[in-house]
């Protein structure tokens, strides 16, 4: 064996690269290709098989029986080619015998033969094949030999696709990347049915050339590559920018001390010594990344791994160049996002008309990006494991958020079944739209409040297609998240004057600007919170009273948009009564100061956010101050269970149907009422029918959802004893079952209560 990887592999893709461009047939190249891969590794075998026909057929080889050739066929996860084959892995093995996956095939004659070590054939992160070599005597192969292997797969990748010669295979690198359906399962954080192709929010480069002219090019362009890379890592540790995306400071340490590992550049400077692009040499050591990270049984250590890849991922993106998100590179229609995670500013670049579902391999049911998607109506299933691996861009994919469940590449009966299934909710939603000029009034006769959340400009067009009473909460942050700088006075004062048009005589709640935490503004650098859980630091009113000029500009800008009108504001993220009288004295300081110039609003309702556990305790002195409470359920859940929304691993730790939730909001409805004070809750829980069910139970009437949540909430409430849900309800908190959930649905369905 020569010394070094790097000399074996060099001599072998010179080689090959002389083969392919002799004019023979592919045959004719794989069988001088196996020739030369055994001399310059002085190997007694060299055997390269193909996937052909779903299963894996002896294609060329040195030192076996040439009469097995094209006869002997392996299914995948068969003897130890299949197993390579199926699992991604690397097998080296000193006594091929002792392995349990070892097959013996007589009529290879390869009985002669003890030691054994295989690589996957990999073509655009696909398996293709198997590269195998073996000795007659026992002995394990070195690391350099393995790496030589793996270098020379990559590269007879390409002759091999080139030459038409694999099941599937598709030169554009678009759908059938990876082979068959696969189901997967994930958290439902937005409901919906959605079919499209898969895009990946920050697209994977495809390696097109794989041998190198001139390699001290491709290392500088490697050297230049980290040097680019290490500077971005470094911004986002000082600006903590991947909290938006919800990861957290230890994974950002991770991607530093990998950014920096020497160990790393050497091996991807090695492969750029063999004959490889400054892609390949990546691709190539990511391979060997993925290939170790099937051998690793420590999660912690697997998830570090998981952060190698990400990280080479980028570290590829950087050296061809192709840094755009596919937002920025634009969405082919009827696209399913692919993604990590994303910042709510993110999503909000989408087309909306193009983008039909996003899943995630994180995911939160109340970060605000699922927030925004519900906003959107668009389907999101988070917490899917591996999807970045699984599904390729381009392939074919069913998202189903109504189960959190997805198919990629389905079969024809499956899409077809898949279909048939989208339009029983499509008439499902008709019979909500049957109802929607009715009012929400339950069958005893209590009429409850409809409103609507919203963000953008058009999402007050959705009041008569929701058939909502209005506009609960606009969040107005949102027009702040979609631009590319900070919005002046004018630009605010035309949004909410439009939306107050759009709204007629429907009342329209306004909420203060709420920034900060995961909803960081680029172009606002010195507002981004470093803590380690930035939605309990400096944001929302916190933020607004200590920047007071944003907050001023703000308030002037609604008051001069409200003219004649009534205006409705509520301040976020309330923690002591202080706080709220601040925030309404500087409001009150712009309406005299408007009225001197020009007429003012009609009349002004200001409001509270409970978020904040602590403010409850202090509502005796607030409630008189307020002329309604806002319950944001969102945020007082992960405080008042003190687990961030943010953090995957939390995300079904606790449920909006826990008696401490129920008993803690039945308390603060009991003192707003008696204080003469409506209530409104206007988080997510409000926009589940069984939640919404719950909630009525504990005299809370008035709810601000999503659009789409409209007609499911409002057939419960036509189909409930609102009474008998208050006697059910009162039942269960004061003896908890064990299963709050089932307890109340098992009773909802007895007393047909439309959940669906």
């Amino acid at each position: 064996m020569p010394l070094t990887a790097a000399n074996a592999a060099r001599e072998i893709l010179t080689g090959l690269h002389q083969l392919m461009a002799r004019r023979v047939s592919a045959q004719a190249k794989l069988d001088l290709t196996v020739d030369l891969i055994a001399s310059a590794m002085q190997s007694e075998v060299c055997s390269i098989y193909l996937l052909r026909d779903a299963s894996l057929e002896l294609f060329a080889t040195h030192g076996l029986n040439k009469e097995a050739v094209h006869v002997t066929r392996l299914s995948p996860g068969q003897g130890l080619v299949g197993t390579i084959a199926a699992e991604g892995r690397i097998l080296n093995l000193a006594e091929a015998t002792k392995h349990p996956a070892f097959a013996y095939r007589p009529e290879t004659g390869e009985d002669r033969f003890h030691s054994f070590a295989g690589v996957p054939i990999i073509f655009r992160e696909r398996g293709v094949g198997v590269l195998a070599v073996q000795h007659a005597d026992p002995r394990a192969y070195a690391e350099v030999e393995i790496e030589a292997l793996q270098t020379v797969a990559m590269v007879l990748s390409e002759l091999i696709a080139g030459a038409r010669l694999i099941d599937g295979f598709d030169r554009r690198g678009g759908g059938g990347q990876r082979e068959g359906m696969v189901r997967l399962a994930g958290l439902k954080l937005v409901a919906g049915m959605a079919r499209g192709q898969a895009v990946f929010h920050q697209p994977r480069v495809v390696v097109e050339h794989t041998v190198a002219d001139d390699p001290e090019l491709e290392r500088s362009r490697v050297i230049s590559a980290f040097s680019k890379m290490r500077t971005q890592i470094e911004h986002m540790t000082r600006e903590a920018e991947f909290g938006t995306a919800g990861e957290h400071q230890e994974i950002l340490e991770t991607y530093k001390m990998f950014a920096y590992d020497e160990g790393w550049v050497r091996r991807i400077n090695l492969a750029i010594d063999s004959g490889l692009t400054a892609e390949a040499a990546i691709e190539r050591v990511q391979q060997r990344t993925r290939a170790r990270m099937l051998e690793i049984d420590d999660p912690l250590l697997k998830e570090r791994m998981h952060d190698l890849e990400d990280l080479s991922n980028r570290l590829m993106r950087i050296v061809s160049g192709r840094m755009g998100t596919a937002a920025q590179t634009g969405l082919p229609a009827d696209s399913v996002l692919i993604a990590r995670n994303l910042g709510p500013a993110e999503l909000l670049e989408y087309d909306r008309r193009r983008l039909k579902a996003v899943v995630l391999e994180e995911g939160s049911l109340t970060a605000h990006v699922t927030i925004v998607a519900r906003a959107m109506g668009v389907p999101v299933i988070g917490r899917v494991k591996d999807i970045g691996h699984i599904a390729a861009e381009g392939d074919s994919v069913l998202v189903d958020g109504n189960q959190g469940s997805l198919v990629v590449r389905p079969t024809r009966a499956v899409a077809t079944a898949f279909d048939n299934r989208a339009a029983m909710g499509i008439k499902r939603r008709a019979e909500f739209a049957a109802i929607r000029s009715q009012p929400p009034i339950t069958r005893d006769g209590l009429r409850a409040t409809l409103m609507v959340n919203a963000g953008l400009a058009e999402d007050a067009g959705s009041l008569d297609a929701a058939g909502a009473d209005g506009i609960g909460l606009f969040r107005t942050e949102f027009q702040f998240l979609v631009s590319a700088a900070l919005p002046g006075r004018d630009a605010q004062y035309r949004l909410y004057r439009q939306v107050l048009d759009a709204a007629g005589d429907r009342p329209v709640v306004f909420r203060t600007v709420d920034i900060g935490g995961d909803k960081a503004l680029p172009y606002l650098t010195d507002i981004r919170d470093e803590a380690e859980n930035p939605a309990m630091g400096w944001r929302a009113l916190r933020l607004s009273l200590d920047r007071s000029t944003l907050m001023k500009a703000q308030a002037r800008a609604l008051i001069e948009a409200a003219e004649g009108r009534v205006l409705r504001v509520m301040f976020p993220m309330i923690s002591e009564p202080w706080e709220y009288e601040e925030a309404r004295a500087l409001f009150e300081a712009q309406v005299e100061w408007v009225k001197a110039r020009k007429a003012g609003p009609a009349r002004i309702e200001f409001g509270a956010m409970l978020e904040v556990p602590s403010l409850a305790e202090m509502l005796d002195q607030l409630l008189p101050r307020i002329d309604f409470l806002s319950v944001g359920t969102n945020d007082l859940t992960q405080f008042l269970f003190a687990a961030d929304r943010a953090d995957p691993r939390l995300a079904e730790r606790y449920d909006w149907l826990s008696p401490a939730i129920l008993r803690f909001l039945r308390r603060v409805a009991r003192q707003a009422a008696a204080a003469g004070v409506p209530v409104r809750v206007c988080g997510e829980m409000g926009g589940r029918p069984l939640e919404a069910m719950a909630l009525m139970g504990i005299g809370i009437n008035n709810f601000s959802i999503t659009p789409a949540a409209v007609g499911p909430v409002k057939a419960m409430i036509r189909s409930l004893d609102a009474g008998a849900a208050r006697s059910k309800v009162e039942a269960l908190l004061a003896k908890p079952p064990r299963d709050m959930r089932k307890a109340l649905t098992d009773w909802a369905k007895r007393h047909s209560v439309a959940l669906d």
